[in-house]
């Protein structure tokens, strides 16, 4: 497959495990995002685990994409030939140890950003702490045993040894995108994590501006997964562990996400969030107040508005979970409030749309949940799908999730006059009540329960389903609040605003 190269863009997006591999809110947004503006260049830097987790593209590039790379950060992370004796640099791994002096008291202190910053810097092709120091050196080995020695009881030392290595070897291999990449105006990360770090090194070594607009809080999806992690190991004997405590193991893993988005929040401005209270999560980790400011999705609403002359007068007994079958979404709790929802509408069917192929194991777990419970004739994994062929044919979306932000997938429905029933993260709450009077005096669009609860789930949805009247009263409040709020010609008027400031910026940079 070929892919565009060039010699300089407008805008650098870097993407992080999302667009155009793989489907899902947050590569939707970035497809419209790159479409709204035909003359911008956008040149995309794709950010990936492995090359063997990537297939094929689930996006086209759009025409004004002139430079697309890739590169993979746990990629031959072992493909180093026989290493020679190593002593490494006095003056880089002194800065080591003052970051590790420094990390040990506090996550707000100021001095712990300034000598990361510094030991960023020489992480560079040509800087002094190179990769194969860290990787073989006298010097590093030393470090690895002590922080084991003092703080590790829970993994093999063995176990330790390969999870440091882990962790901190892609920031090299970012080191060198950041010094490689093709000359940008403008970068834009669609996250923090190692996307933001990137980012941010741009911005630290060329002055290039960065704009950062997360969807869902990165280290918080990140804490997420490490908390529901199982491969991550955990060698202490039952009396060892106290159940309150992370393992060190873990601990190290968020303390680098959490540093992660401290250096990406300390380059960018603005930093976007989607809705308040994303906004107040970014301050507490670190962003300046007066970087920060929300801009909602917004979806086209010509692409769904002719669906509702296709609904039916009455709620068809379909409920739709469209998003990809990963733990995040907790499709089981989903799979468990059919069989209530079955019991009382036999017939009722629960449609999952979307790539399953993600987490393999996951997916099988669901669909033995779904055999468990004598449920194969009710739930059908459809797999992507497009939403316009979906929405006419439902009567409820449905989200499970236990982390969302502000989810496409709920404005797409709203726009074709379907009603959701959403777990209370993020913004659906917002989305489905409203956020201020004049937002609520609209109505709800559906029903909000509490995470991982399938009666309730259940219940809500087939109060909706049997109740013809309200399900048409939330079907004509999320068609108002969706034209109201969430249009895409405002989100678009808002980036573009977003754009040109930094253009401008960029302008009296250089």
């Amino acid at each position: 497959m070929t892919t565009p190269k060039a010699e300089s863009a407008d805008v650098a997006l870097v993407l992080e495990g999302t667009f155009p591999y793989v489907s899902g809110g947050v590569s939707s947004w970035i497809n419209q995002i790159i479409r709204a503006y035909p003359e911008i260049r956008f040149a995309i830097v794709f950010l990936g685990s492995r090359r063997a987790d990537y297939k094929a593209f689930k996006y086209a590039l759009p025409d004004n994409v002139v430079h697309f790379e890739e590169h993979y950060l746990y990629e031959d992370l072992n493909a180093h030939h026989q290493p020679a004796m190593r002593s490494g640099d006095p003056e880089a791994f002194d800065l080591v140890n003052q970051l590790l002096d420094a990390l040990g008291h506090g996550a707000d202190n100021a001095q712990t950003m300034h000598i990361l910053r510094q030991l960023v810097l020489e992480m560079r092709p040509g800087g002094k702490l190179k990769l194969e120091d860290f990787l073989y050196s006298q010097r590093a080995w030393a470090i690895i045993c002590a922080a084991y020695r003092d703080h590790c009881s829970d993994p093999s030392f063995v176990d330790f040894f390969w999870t440091v290595r882990i962790m901190f070897q892609p920031l090299w291999l970012l080191a060198r995108v950041a010094t490689e990449l093709i000359p940008v105006r403008v970068t834009h990360c669609a996250s923090t994590g190692y996307a933001g770090f990137l980012g941010a090194l741009l911005e630290q070594t060329r002055g290039t501006p960065l704009i950062l607009s997360e969807h869902g809080i990165y280290t918080k999806e990140r804490k997420i997964d490490l908390f529901k992690s199982e491969w991550i190991r955990d060698n202490r004997n039952v009396f060892q562990r106290d159940p309150t405590e992370l393992s060190y193991f873990r601990q190290m893993w968020i303390h680098l996400f959490e540093w992660m988005g401290r250096y990406c929040y300390a380059s960018a401005n603005p930093i976007i969030a989607l809705y308040e209270a994303n906004r107040l999560r970014q301050v507490a980790d670190g962003a300046m107040p007066e970087r920060t400011f929300n801009i909602p999705n917004g979806i086209q609403l010509a692409r769904f508005a002719p669906l509702r002359a296709q609904r039916p007068a009455t709620p068809p007994p379909v409920l739709c979970l469209i998003g990809r079958v990963v733990p995040i979404k907790d499709i089981k709790t989903f799979v468990r409030a059919m069989r209530r929802v079955a019991n009382e509408l036999p017939g009722a069917q629960g449609w999952i749309a979307g790539p399953a192929e993600e987490d393999p194991s996951y997916a099988e777990e669901c669909q033995s949940l779904v055999r468990s419970l004598g449920l194969e004739e009710n739930i059908h994994f459809l797999g992507f799908q497009k939403v316009e062929d979906l929405m006419p044919r439902i009567g409820l979306v449905v989200l499970s999730s236990i982390s969302e932000a502000l989810p496409l997938v709920l404005l797409e429905g709203y726009a074709a006059g379907v009603p959701a029933v959403s777990t209370d993260v993020g913004s659906c709450r917002q989305l489905v009540e409203g956020l201020d009077a004049e937002d609520q005096a609209l109505g709800h669009s559906g029903k909000i329960v509490p995470i991982a609860d399938p009666q309730q789930l259940a219940d809500a949805a087939l109060s909706l389903l049997t109740d013809p009247a309200a399900w048409q009263a939330a079907s004509l409040a999320a068609i108002a609040r969706v034209e109201r709020y969430y249009t895409d010609t405002m989100m678009f008027d808002r980036y573009r605003a977003v754009y040109e400031k930094a253009f401008q910026q960029a302008a009296g940079v250089h």
